[in-house]
Protein backbone atom coordinates (compact mmCIF):
# COMPACT_ATOMS: atom_id res chain seq x y z
CA UNK A 1 0.00 0.00 0.00
CA UNK A 2 3.06 2.01 -0.41
CA UNK A 3 3.62 4.89 -3.01
CA UNK A 4 7.30 4.23 -3.37
CA UNK A 5 8.94 4.73 -7.01
CA UNK A 6 9.81 7.49 -8.94
CA UNK A 7 9.09 8.09 -12.38
CA UNK A 8 11.57 7.51 -15.21
CA UNK A 9 12.27 7.37 -19.11
CA UNK A 10 11.82 3.70 -19.56
CA UNK A 11 13.77 1.19 -22.13
CA UNK A 12 12.17 -1.70 -23.12
CA UNK A 13 14.76 -4.42 -23.32
CA UNK A 14 15.45 -8.44 -22.15
CA UNK A 15 18.11 -7.51 -19.49
CA UNK A 16 14.94 -5.27 -18.08
CA UNK A 17 13.08 -8.13 -17.37
CA UNK A 18 15.81 -11.08 -17.43
CA UNK A 19 14.30 -13.50 -19.14
CA UNK A 20 15.73 -14.84 -22.58
CA UNK A 21 14.18 -13.55 -25.76
CA UNK A 22 13.64 -17.23 -27.25
CA UNK A 23 10.52 -19.45 -27.17
CA UNK A 24 11.10 -21.88 -24.50
CA UNK A 25 7.37 -23.64 -24.40
CA UNK A 26 6.76 -27.05 -25.74
CA UNK A 27 10.20 -28.03 -27.26
CA UNK A 28 11.51 -27.32 -23.52
CA UNK A 29 8.51 -28.97 -22.60
CA UNK A 30 9.36 -32.21 -24.37
CA UNK A 31 13.16 -31.59 -23.15
CA UNK A 32 12.09 -31.59 -19.30
CA UNK A 33 9.70 -34.50 -19.79
CA UNK A 34 12.86 -36.70 -20.57
CA UNK A 35 14.14 -35.95 -17.58
CA UNK A 36 10.79 -36.00 -15.62
CA UNK A 37 11.05 -39.04 -13.52
CA UNK A 38 8.50 -41.65 -14.41
CA UNK A 39 5.27 -42.63 -12.23
CA UNK A 40 6.59 -45.81 -11.19
CA UNK A 41 9.56 -43.91 -9.46
CA UNK A 42 7.73 -41.74 -8.08
CA UNK A 43 4.43 -43.22 -6.42
CA UNK A 44 5.43 -40.28 -4.03
CA UNK A 45 4.62 -37.41 -6.11
CA UNK A 46 0.67 -38.55 -5.79
CA UNK A 47 0.73 -41.23 -2.79
CA UNK A 48 -0.95 -38.99 -0.38
CA UNK A 49 -1.31 -35.32 -2.21
CA UNK A 50 -2.04 -32.21 0.05
CA UNK A 51 -5.87 -30.92 -0.54
CA UNK A 52 -4.59 -27.52 -1.00
CA UNK A 53 -7.92 -26.03 -2.56
CA UNK A 54 -9.12 -26.88 -6.41
CA UNK A 55 -6.75 -25.88 -9.15
CA UNK A 56 -5.72 -26.32 -12.98
CA UNK A 57 -2.38 -26.24 -15.44
CA UNK A 58 -2.67 -25.72 -18.65
CA UNK A 59 -2.94 -27.10 -22.59
CA UNK A 60 -1.30 -24.70 -24.93
CA UNK A 61 1.92 -24.23 -26.60
CA UNK A 62 4.54 -20.96 -25.17
CA UNK A 63 4.53 -18.03 -27.32
CA UNK A 64 7.36 -16.56 -28.80
CA UNK A 65 8.58 -14.09 -26.63
CA UNK A 66 11.28 -10.87 -25.81
CA UNK A 67 11.74 -9.78 -22.66
CA UNK A 68 9.00 -9.97 -19.73
CA UNK A 69 5.88 -7.97 -21.85
CA UNK A 70 3.50 -10.28 -23.09
CA UNK A 71 1.65 -8.53 -26.14
CA UNK A 72 -1.65 -8.09 -25.02
CA UNK A 73 -3.49 -10.36 -27.97
CA UNK A 74 -1.58 -13.43 -26.46
CA UNK A 75 -2.31 -12.60 -22.80
CA UNK A 76 -5.41 -12.54 -23.89
CA UNK A 77 -5.25 -16.12 -25.49
CA UNK A 78 -3.79 -17.04 -21.67
CA UNK A 79 -0.30 -17.63 -23.90
CA UNK A 80 2.52 -18.58 -21.70
CA UNK A 81 5.70 -16.38 -20.20
CA UNK A 82 9.14 -17.94 -20.56
CA UNK A 83 10.40 -19.97 -17.64
CA UNK A 84 13.87 -19.51 -18.73
CA UNK A 85 15.99 -16.34 -17.83
CA UNK A 86 18.62 -14.28 -16.34
CA UNK A 87 15.84 -13.50 -13.27
CA UNK A 88 12.70 -15.57 -12.09
CA UNK A 89 9.95 -14.76 -13.61
CA UNK A 90 7.12 -13.19 -11.48
CA UNK A 91 8.92 -10.24 -10.60
CA UNK A 92 9.02 -7.66 -13.17
CA UNK A 93 6.38 -9.86 -15.29
CA UNK A 94 3.36 -7.77 -16.41
CA UNK A 95 1.00 -8.74 -13.17
CA UNK A 96 -1.29 -11.40 -13.66
CA UNK A 97 -5.06 -11.37 -12.15
CA UNK A 98 -4.70 -13.92 -9.91
CA UNK A 99 -2.30 -15.10 -6.73
CA UNK A 100 -1.33 -18.79 -4.72
CA UNK A 101 1.32 -17.64 -2.54
CA UNK A 102 2.65 -20.74 0.02
CA UNK A 103 5.60 -21.09 2.12
CA UNK A 104 6.62 -24.06 3.39
CA UNK A 105 9.01 -25.51 5.82
CA UNK A 106 11.09 -28.19 5.17
CA UNK A 107 11.36 -31.81 6.91
CA UNK A 108 14.18 -33.63 5.33
CA UNK A 109 17.12 -33.63 6.67
CA UNK A 110 18.79 -35.45 3.82
CA UNK A 111 20.53 -32.56 1.42
CA UNK A 112 21.00 -34.79 -1.28
CA UNK A 113 16.83 -35.57 -1.12
CA UNK A 114 16.05 -31.61 -1.02
CA UNK A 115 18.33 -31.20 -3.73
CA UNK A 116 16.62 -33.54 -5.94
CA UNK A 117 13.24 -32.02 -4.72
CA UNK A 118 14.69 -28.70 -6.54
CA UNK A 119 15.12 -30.38 -9.54
CA UNK A 120 12.34 -31.92 -9.61
CA UNK A 121 10.14 -28.79 -8.82
CA UNK A 122 11.95 -27.05 -11.23
CA UNK A 123 11.10 -29.87 -14.31
CA UNK A 124 7.43 -29.90 -12.92
CA UNK A 125 7.40 -25.65 -13.22
CA UNK A 126 9.34 -25.75 -16.31
CA UNK A 127 6.07 -27.86 -17.83
CA UNK A 128 3.67 -26.03 -16.21
CA UNK A 129 4.42 -22.44 -17.21
CA UNK A 130 4.47 -24.40 -20.67
CA UNK A 131 0.49 -25.60 -20.12
CA UNK A 132 1.49 -28.56 -19.95
CA UNK A 133 0.57 -31.46 -17.05
CA UNK A 134 3.52 -32.66 -15.24
CA UNK A 135 5.21 -35.75 -14.98
CA UNK A 136 3.48 -38.38 -17.66
CA UNK A 137 0.20 -36.58 -17.03
CA UNK A 138 -3.49 -36.85 -15.26
CA UNK A 139 -4.44 -40.13 -17.18
CA UNK A 140 -3.21 -42.50 -19.70
CA UNK A 141 -0.86 -44.11 -17.47
CA UNK A 142 -1.09 -47.48 -14.74
CA UNK A 143 -4.22 -47.85 -13.74
CA UNK A 144 -2.79 -49.09 -10.53
CA UNK A 145 -0.85 -45.84 -9.48
CA UNK A 146 -1.92 -42.34 -9.15
CA UNK A 147 -1.12 -40.06 -11.92
CA UNK A 148 1.62 -37.34 -11.85
CA UNK A 149 -0.54 -34.59 -12.22
CA UNK A 150 -4.08 -33.72 -10.34
CA UNK A 151 -5.64 -33.03 -13.87
CA UNK A 152 -8.16 -30.00 -13.24
CA UNK A 153 -6.43 -27.96 -15.34
CA UNK A 154 -6.87 -30.35 -18.50
CA UNK A 155 -7.78 -28.18 -21.18
CA UNK A 156 -7.05 -25.06 -19.27
CA UNK A 157 -4.51 -22.80 -21.25
CA UNK A 158 -0.81 -21.58 -19.50
CA UNK A 159 -2.75 -18.17 -18.25
CA UNK A 160 0.35 -16.42 -18.34
CA UNK A 161 1.31 -18.66 -15.04
CA UNK A 162 4.64 -17.62 -13.34
CA UNK A 163 5.86 -19.72 -10.68
CA UNK A 164 8.79 -17.87 -8.29
CA UNK A 165 10.77 -19.57 -5.19
CA UNK A 166 12.12 -18.11 -2.60
CA UNK A 167 14.62 -18.71 0.74
CA UNK A 168 14.04 -18.02 3.77
CA UNK A 169 15.95 -17.00 6.79
CA UNK A 170 15.57 -20.16 8.51
CA UNK A 171 16.61 -22.45 5.24
CA UNK A 172 19.97 -20.91 6.28
CA UNK A 173 20.10 -23.14 10.00
CA UNK A 174 20.13 -26.45 7.83
CA UNK A 175 22.00 -28.60 5.07
CA UNK A 176 25.11 -26.46 6.69
CA UNK A 177 24.18 -23.46 4.59
CA UNK A 178 25.07 -21.46 7.87
CA UNK A 179 27.84 -19.36 5.80
CA UNK A 180 25.78 -18.75 2.66
CA UNK A 181 23.06 -16.64 4.25
CA UNK A 182 22.95 -13.26 2.42
CA UNK A 183 23.98 -9.96 4.65
CA UNK A 184 20.83 -8.74 3.30
CA UNK A 185 18.19 -11.45 4.24
CA UNK A 186 17.70 -9.93 7.62
CA UNK A 187 14.62 -10.88 10.23
CA UNK A 188 12.57 -7.93 9.90
CA UNK A 189 12.06 -5.92 13.23
CA UNK A 190 8.73 -5.27 14.67
CA UNK A 191 7.02 -2.44 13.39
CA UNK A 192 4.55 -0.01 14.84
CA UNK A 193 1.64 -1.50 15.13
CA UNK A 194 2.30 -5.27 14.08
CA UNK A 195 -0.10 -7.88 15.36
CA UNK A 196 1.39 -10.76 13.59
CA UNK A 197 -0.02 -14.27 13.63
CA UNK A 198 3.31 -16.89 13.38
CA UNK A 199 1.19 -19.33 11.94
CA UNK A 200 1.01 -16.72 8.58
CA UNK A 201 4.73 -15.84 8.95
CA UNK A 202 8.29 -17.09 8.22
CA UNK A 203 8.67 -20.09 6.24
CA UNK A 204 11.57 -22.19 4.80
CA UNK A 205 10.40 -21.89 1.26
CA UNK A 206 7.90 -19.51 -1.07
CA UNK A 207 6.19 -20.32 -4.07
CA UNK A 208 4.52 -17.65 -5.51
CA UNK A 209 1.91 -18.86 -8.45
CA UNK A 210 0.39 -15.54 -10.48
CA UNK A 211 -1.50 -16.72 -13.45
CA UNK A 212 -4.93 -15.08 -15.15
CA UNK A 213 -6.92 -18.16 -14.28
CA UNK A 214 -6.95 -18.84 -10.33
CA UNK A 215 -7.57 -22.78 -11.09
CA UNK A 216 -4.22 -22.51 -13.08
CA UNK A 217 -2.33 -20.76 -10.10
CA UNK A 218 -3.76 -22.86 -7.19
CA UNK A 219 -3.40 -26.21 -9.36
CA UNK A 220 0.55 -25.41 -9.78
CA UNK A 221 1.34 -25.07 -6.08
CA UNK A 222 -1.03 -27.85 -5.59
CA UNK A 223 1.41 -30.24 -7.39
CA UNK A 224 4.54 -28.39 -6.15
CA UNK A 225 3.27 -29.35 -2.46
CA UNK A 226 2.32 -33.11 -3.78
CA UNK A 227 5.67 -33.77 -5.36
CA UNK A 228 7.36 -32.17 -1.86
CA UNK A 229 5.14 -34.41 -0.05
CA UNK A 230 7.55 -36.43 2.81
CA UNK A 231 10.14 -33.63 2.63
CA UNK A 232 8.18 -30.14 3.01
CA UNK A 233 4.85 -29.54 4.24
CA UNK A 234 3.18 -26.14 3.73
CA UNK A 235 3.03 -23.77 6.45
CA UNK A 236 0.65 -21.23 5.25
CA UNK A 237 -0.74 -20.12 2.27
CA UNK A 238 -2.82 -17.01 0.83
CA UNK A 239 -5.00 -16.69 -1.99
CA UNK A 240 -4.65 -13.04 -3.79
CA UNK A 241 -7.17 -11.49 -6.64
CA UNK A 242 -7.37 -8.76 -8.15
CA UNK A 243 -3.66 -6.86 -7.99
CA UNK A 244 -2.89 -4.11 -6.56
CA UNK A 245 -0.02 -2.67 -8.52
CA UNK A 246 0.77 -3.02 -11.81
CA UNK A 247 4.47 -3.24 -13.54
CA UNK A 248 2.82 -2.44 -16.91
CA UNK A 249 2.23 1.66 -16.89
CA UNK A 250 0.27 1.89 -20.13
CA UNK A 251 -2.22 -0.64 -18.39
CA UNK A 252 -5.55 1.36 -15.84
CA UNK A 253 -3.57 1.60 -12.51
CA UNK A 254 -5.59 -1.14 -10.39
CA UNK A 255 -7.42 -0.17 -6.80
CA UNK A 256 -6.96 -1.37 -3.68
CA UNK A 257 -9.71 -2.75 -1.32
CA UNK A 258 -10.14 0.81 -0.15
CA UNK A 259 -10.83 2.27 -3.29
CA UNK A 260 -7.89 4.10 -4.05
CA UNK A 261 -5.56 3.48 -7.30
CA UNK A 262 -2.52 2.19 -6.15
CA UNK A 263 1.17 1.28 -7.34
CA UNK A 264 0.77 4.62 -9.76
CA UNK A 265 4.61 5.00 -9.39
CA UNK A 266 5.55 1.92 -9.28
CA UNK A 267 8.61 0.45 -11.47
CA UNK A 268 7.78 -0.78 -14.67
CA UNK A 269 9.18 -4.30 -15.93
CA UNK A 270 10.97 -2.02 -19.28
CA UNK A 271 12.48 0.11 -17.16
CA UNK A 272 16.05 -1.40 -16.99
CA UNK A 273 17.53 1.49 -15.15
CA UNK A 274 15.47 1.39 -12.22
CA UNK A 275 15.34 -2.45 -11.87
CA UNK A 276 19.15 -2.53 -12.14
CA UNK A 277 19.38 -0.02 -8.98
CA UNK A 278 16.04 -0.95 -7.10
CA UNK A 279 15.80 -4.87 -7.94
CA UNK A 280 18.03 -7.02 -8.96
CA UNK A 281 21.21 -8.28 -6.75
CA UNK A 282 24.26 -7.41 -8.63
CA UNK A 283 28.49 -8.19 -7.25
CA UNK A 284 27.26 -7.20 -3.61
CA UNK A 285 26.92 -11.24 -2.96
CA UNK A 286 26.78 -13.66 -1.89
CA UNK A 287 27.74 -14.93 -5.51
CA UNK A 288 24.98 -17.51 -5.98
CA UNK A 289 22.58 -14.06 -5.55
CA UNK A 290 23.71 -12.36 -8.47
CA UNK A 291 20.32 -11.68 -10.54
CA UNK A 292 17.97 -12.03 -7.84
CA UNK A 293 16.27 -9.91 -5.64
CA UNK A 294 14.54 -9.97 -1.75
CA UNK A 295 11.08 -10.23 -1.24
CA UNK A 296 8.88 -8.95 1.75
CA UNK A 297 5.36 -10.36 2.07
CA UNK A 298 3.13 -9.12 4.53
CA UNK A 299 -0.08 -9.69 5.01
CA UNK A 300 -1.96 -6.46 5.89
CA UNK A 301 -5.94 -6.36 7.27
CA UNK A 302 -7.92 -3.48 6.70
CA UNK A 303 -11.16 -2.53 8.95
CA UNK A 304 -12.84 -2.44 5.91
CA UNK A 305 -16.30 -1.06 7.76
CA UNK A 306 -14.31 1.16 9.72
CA UNK A 307 -13.38 2.75 6.51
CA UNK A 308 -16.38 2.49 5.03
CA UNK A 309 -18.13 4.75 7.55
CA UNK A 310 -15.10 7.98 6.80
CA UNK A 311 -15.32 10.71 4.96
CA UNK A 312 -14.47 11.58 1.59
CA UNK A 313 -12.23 14.23 2.03
CA UNK A 314 -10.57 12.27 5.34
CA UNK A 315 -9.88 9.67 3.33
CA UNK A 316 -8.69 11.56 0.52
CA UNK A 317 -6.36 13.67 2.80
CA UNK A 318 -5.31 10.52 4.34
CA UNK A 319 -3.61 8.97 0.96
CA UNK A 320 -2.73 12.35 -0.67
CA UNK A 321 -4.46 11.25 -3.71
CA UNK A 322 -8.38 12.03 -4.89
CA UNK A 323 -9.78 9.05 -5.20
CA UNK A 324 -11.41 9.50 -8.24
CA UNK A 325 -8.89 10.48 -10.81
CA UNK A 326 -6.12 9.31 -7.81
CA UNK A 327 -4.27 12.71 -8.81
CA UNK A 328 -2.37 14.20 -6.11
CA UNK A 329 -2.71 16.68 -3.84
CA UNK A 330 -3.12 19.88 -5.77
CA UNK A 331 -2.42 18.39 -9.16
CA UNK A 332 -5.25 17.19 -12.12
CA UNK A 333 -3.93 14.42 -13.75
CA UNK A 334 -2.51 10.75 -11.83
CA UNK A 335 0.76 10.47 -13.41
CA UNK A 336 1.25 14.40 -12.31
CA UNK A 337 4.45 14.85 -9.90
CA UNK A 338 3.32 15.19 -6.51
CA UNK A 339 4.04 18.20 -5.01
CA UNK A 340 4.34 16.69 -1.12
CA UNK A 341 4.67 19.77 0.85
CA UNK A 342 0.94 20.44 -0.29
CA UNK A 343 -0.11 17.51 1.37
CA UNK A 344 -0.44 16.71 5.15
CA UNK A 345 2.85 15.91 6.82
CA UNK A 346 1.57 12.55 7.62
CA UNK A 347 -0.29 11.82 4.23
CA UNK A 348 0.33 8.13 3.28
CA UNK A 349 1.64 9.25 -0.11
CA UNK A 350 4.36 11.26 1.50
CA UNK A 351 5.41 9.53 4.44
CA UNK A 352 6.27 6.44 1.41
CA UNK A 353 7.24 8.89 -1.06
CA UNK A 354 11.45 7.92 -2.19
CA UNK A 355 12.19 11.91 -1.63
CA UNK A 356 10.81 11.59 2.05
CA UNK A 357 13.20 8.00 2.68
CA UNK A 358 16.85 8.76 1.09
CA UNK A 359 15.58 7.45 -2.51
CA UNK A 360 13.96 4.06 -0.79
CA UNK A 361 12.34 1.79 -4.04
CA UNK A 362 10.25 -0.67 -4.01
CA UNK A 363 8.51 -3.12 -7.53
CA UNK A 364 5.53 -4.27 -5.88
CA UNK A 365 2.97 -6.92 -6.94
CA UNK A 366 0.54 -7.00 -4.58
CA UNK A 367 -3.02 -8.48 -4.14
CA UNK A 368 -6.38 -8.27 -2.54
CA UNK A 369 -7.77 -10.88 -0.47
CA UNK A 370 -11.29 -12.12 1.08
CA UNK A 371 -10.83 -15.04 3.54
CA UNK A 372 -14.42 -14.99 4.87
CA UNK A 373 -15.28 -12.86 8.42
CA UNK A 374 -13.37 -12.73 11.70
CA UNK A 375 -16.74 -14.40 13.82
CA UNK A 376 -17.21 -10.21 14.86
CA UNK A 377 -19.50 -10.01 11.34
CA UNK A 378 -16.79 -8.62 9.96
CA UNK A 379 -15.22 -9.46 6.95
CA UNK A 380 -11.47 -10.63 6.79
CA UNK A 381 -10.29 -8.97 3.95
CA UNK A 382 -7.33 -6.28 2.88
CA UNK A 383 -3.89 -6.44 1.01
CA UNK A 384 -1.42 -9.15 0.54
CA UNK A 385 1.50 -7.31 -0.03
CA UNK A 386 4.60 -8.33 -1.87
CA UNK A 387 7.59 -6.22 -2.95
CA UNK A 388 10.71 -7.08 -4.22
CA UNK A 389 14.19 -4.86 -3.31
CA UNK A 390 17.84 -4.91 -4.48
CA UNK A 391 18.04 -4.81 -0.39
CA UNK A 392 15.53 -4.92 2.18
CA UNK A 393 17.89 -2.59 4.83
CA UNK A 394 17.25 0.20 2.10
CA UNK A 395 13.77 -0.55 1.19
CA UNK A 396 10.79 -1.94 2.77
CA UNK A 397 12.29 -1.76 6.30
CA UNK A 398 13.10 2.13 6.00
CA UNK A 399 9.31 2.99 4.01
CA UNK A 400 7.52 1.14 6.63
CA UNK A 401 9.04 3.06 9.66
CA UNK A 402 8.57 6.51 7.70
CA UNK A 403 4.95 4.73 7.87
CA UNK A 404 4.66 4.38 11.98
CA UNK A 405 2.85 7.55 12.06
CA UNK A 406 0.42 7.16 8.68
CA UNK A 407 -2.67 7.28 9.78
CA UNK A 408 -4.19 4.78 7.96
CA UNK A 409 -2.57 2.56 10.98
CA UNK A 410 -5.65 3.48 12.05
CA UNK A 411 -7.72 0.91 9.43
CA UNK A 412 -5.47 -1.33 8.71
CA UNK A 413 -2.68 -3.96 10.73
CA UNK A 414 -0.27 -6.15 9.41
CA UNK A 415 -1.10 -9.42 11.13
CA UNK A 416 1.50 -11.82 8.39
CA UNK A 417 4.74 -11.52 7.63
CA UNK A 418 7.29 -13.29 5.72
CA UNK A 419 10.88 -12.04 4.04
CA UNK A 420 12.68 -14.32 1.41
CA UNK A 421 16.24 -14.35 -0.84
CA UNK A 422 14.90 -15.23 -4.34
CA UNK A 423 17.59 -16.56 -6.22
CA UNK A 424 18.52 -15.86 -10.47
CA UNK A 425 16.38 -17.27 -13.12
CA UNK A 426 16.89 -20.79 -14.50
CA UNK A 427 19.06 -20.26 -17.31
CA UNK A 428 18.15 -23.39 -19.63
CA UNK A 429 17.00 -26.78 -19.46
CA UNK A 430 20.23 -28.32 -17.25
CA UNK A 431 19.72 -25.37 -14.80
CA UNK A 432 17.67 -25.61 -11.72
CA UNK A 433 15.91 -23.84 -8.93
CA UNK A 434 18.70 -23.41 -6.31
CA UNK A 435 21.57 -24.67 -8.35
CA UNK A 436 24.20 -21.80 -7.81
CA UNK A 437 23.59 -22.35 -3.40
CA UNK A 438 23.46 -25.83 -3.37
CA UNK A 439 25.48 -27.43 -6.48
CA UNK A 440 29.08 -28.14 -5.01
CA UNK A 441 30.21 -27.62 -8.62
CA UNK A 442 28.85 -24.34 -9.33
Amino acid sequence: MTDTTNSTDTTNTTEATGQTDESDGAAEARDSSSRTPSRRSLIGWGGAGLALGAAAAGGAVAMTRTGDDAEPTAAESGAAVAFHGVHQAGIATPVQDRLHFAAFEVKTEDRAEFVQLLKDWTAAARRMTAGQAVGEGAYGGLAEAPPDDTGEALGLKPSRLTLTIGFGPSLFGKFGLESERPEALVDLPKFAGDNLDKNRSGGDLCIQACADDPQVAVHAVRNLARIGFGKVVVRWSQLGFGKTSSTTPEEQTPRNLMGFKDGTRNIAGTETDRLKKFVWVDSEGPSWMTGGSYLVARRIRMNVETWDRTSLQEQEDIFGRDKGEGAPVGKAKERDEPFLKAMKPDAHVRLAHPDSNNGATLLRRGYSFTDGTDGLGRLDAGLFFLAYQRDVRQGFIPVQRSLAIDPLNEYIQHVGSAIFAIPPGVRDTGDWWGRALFSEEA
